[in-house]
């Protein structure tokens, strides 16, 4: 598509929705693990949120019969922008749903959508405040969490799900290739760090993972330590080590659904206007981890699903990729290649 309509301005990521089998494990989990701090709760969902956020939640958690991702929620620099959003899926042919009151609770007008790849985004700006706990250093976890920092999407066709979403203002940092000009996975931002979001091309559309940002280096370590002081080492998927692609330290964890939560620190600064792409050839394992530790299968080859705006699972659709000679899976363009 060359003419795309008018898009939405879009701040950050705001908070993640997800669909959880057993509230009380996933409650469990992210407050007594990763000491998320509840700001709400009601008998079938709980609203949660990081350190440094001000805004009433990061994630929602919500009872259903299956695990899946319901929202990313982005906000956006206005509540006109939220309008903007409406009238950009629609002209797309896109189904929209529209609530004054907000679909959840602490958000209030908002649109959601089901995207062109089957995913469920929601457009808000007005939200409730809540106070920052910067300074609650009696309350502090070890480490802090302080903000959702960027979501991972698996999606079948990449070339289109980046055309889309440059449409809609993301800019790429880092992508992986081959020698063909084949990309296999893209990050890309609307922020000034190296990713909001980051696109990974296979069956989909799939939830790979969310991502907290911690502040130090050290803190992944931290958390590690806890995790294994509280004899609950099985949750660690990968990890700890160092990307190469975006720089940063990380650790990934499964919680009781398997939804992947990544944490995450170190990337670097994107914000210049002429900020160049980094190339990864796909051939390069550095790209996955900087120190060459080996990457577990599951991190390439499960990811969750997703529902549309009635809550039923989205059918995934095969990646076509019938002009390569390559099997690819999962989050970095992990290769199989004939002949290796």
């Amino acid at each position: 598509m060359t003419n795309w309509p008018t898009a939405p301005d879009i701040v950050r990521v705001g908070y993640v929705e997800l669909i959880v089998t057993d509230l009380a494990k996933s409650r469990d989990f992210y407050t007594n693990i990763l000491n998320l701090e509840v700001t709400e709760e009601t008998e079938d969902t709980i609203y949660l949120k990081s350190l440094e956020d001000f805004l009433h939640h990061n994630v929602v958690l919500r009872q259903g019969p299956e695990a899946a991702l319901a929202c990313f929620g982005w906000r956006v620099r206005s509540p006109e922008e939220v309008d903007k959003a409406e009238a950009f899926y629609k002209a797309l042919g896109c189904r929209t749903e529209r609530k004054k009151e907000g679909f959840v609770s602490g958000i209030g007008d908002a649109v959601r959508v089901q995207d062109p790849f089957g995913f469920p985004y929601e457009f808000f700006y007005e939200a409730t405040h809540t106070p920052r706990g910067i300074r609650e250093f009696d309350k502090h976890g070890v480490p802090a969490l302080v903000r959702l920092d960027h979501v991972n999407q698996v999606t079948p066709d990449l070339a289109a799900t980046m055309e889309y979403l440059g449409a809609l203002g993301f800019k790429t940092s880092e992508q992986i290739t081959d020698e063909d000009g084949t990309i296999y996975a893209t990050w890309v931002h609307v922020t000034s760090t190296v990713h909001d979001t980051s696109l990974t091309a296979g069956p989909g559309p799939l939830l790979h993972h969310i991502a907290f940002a911690v502040a130090e280096r050290h803190n992944v370590l931290d958390l590690a330590d806890r995790i294994g002081a509280l004899r609950q080492s099985h949750l660690i998927e990968r990890g700890p080590g160092r990307h190469g692609v975006s720089n940063a330290m990380y650790l990934y964890l499964r919680d009781p659904d398997g939804f992947r939560i990544e944490i995450y620190t170190q990337d670097y600064y994107t914000g210049d206007p002429d900020n160049p792409t980094i190339n990864w050839d796909v051939h390069d394992q550095q790209r996955r981890d900087w120190w060459g530790n080996p990457v577990v299968h599951s991190w390439y080859n499960e990811a969750s699903r997703v529902v549309d705006l009635d809550g039923n699972l989205v059918p995934l659709v095969a990646r076509n990729a019938d002009s390569e000679e390559k099997v690819t899976v999962g989050a970095d363009g992990f290769t199989v290649v004939k002949g290796e």
